[in-house]
């Protein structure tokens, strides 16, 4: 048995990781390691015809919450920040690098930096700032600092520009099973008229794994300082 790791996934919405690498989040609950997704907003302009954005984001929580529970993991919402609206600023870097800090992660996902969502984009760049603030000694917070190692960029629909997979992650169909189930949870992965994302996820973790030589597989970029160091899975 290896040593067990925590992975972080952070998304601009509720939603956004466990399409996009929510596969290899369960398979990494199966194995026994702890899943911890962050949402920086909770993604409410989705909202459904006819029903109030208020209620409808504190139902995007729960939903962050059933689909996290699912994986005996945990979830964060941001309260402070609205879909659309996501600031660029210190302090929505510093409150990440303090869930860093808090979860200490072996891993974190996020968006690739290019987007036609701003917030996912910007997603990025917030993330990459605040895993470097994470591991800072000299950066005072209220806990001691903590280097997550390993920075992977999850493949988004929306994310799509100059994405070139790069890593490729593997999973069976235990963890493809319960990577459905979870995203399940979640009304507009199953209801949305604009986009069919169950549909598009599913197929996409088919067509990774063929490539892979797998049953399923999802690929990730990389920072691109790190492109010529043998990546291992995770």
């Amino acid at each position: 048995m290896g040593e067990k790791i925590t992975v972080l996934a952070v998304g601009a919405h509720v939603g956004d990781v466990e399409l996009a690498s929510g596969g290899v989040l369960a398979s990494h609950s199966l194995k026994g390691d702890h899943i911890v997704t962050l949402a920086l907003t909770a993604g409410e302009r989705g909202v459904p015809a006819g029903q109030d954005w208020q209620e409808y984001r504190q139902q995007k929580v729960r939903e962050a919450h059933a689909f996290a529970e699912m994986l005996d993991g945990e979830a964060i919402v941001f309260d402070g920040y609205c879909d659309g609206e996501l600031p660029d600023h210190q302090q929505i870097r510093l409150e990440v690098c303090d869930v860093i800090r808090r979860v200490k992660p072996q891993v974190i996902i996020t968006h690739w930096k290019n987007s036609m969502h701003k917030d996912h984009a910007l997603t990025h760049y917030i993330v990459n700032d605040a895993r470097f603030f994470a591991s800072l000694g000299s950066l005072e917070r209220e806990l001691p600092a903590h280097f997550a190692p390993k920075l992977l960029y999850s493949e988004n629909w929306e994310d799509a520009v100059d994405y070139v997979p790069y890593l490729y992650v593997d999973f069976n169909q235990a963890a493809f099973d319960l990577w459905i189930a979870a995203l399940d949870k979640h009304w507009f992965v199953t209801n949305s008229k604009s986009f069919k994302y169950m549909d598009y996820y599913k197929a996409l973790a088919v067509v990774r794994g063929c490539e892979a030589r797998k049953a399923y597989a999802e690929a990730f970029m990389v920072p691109p300082e790190t492109m010529k160091i043998k990546q291992s899975a995770l």
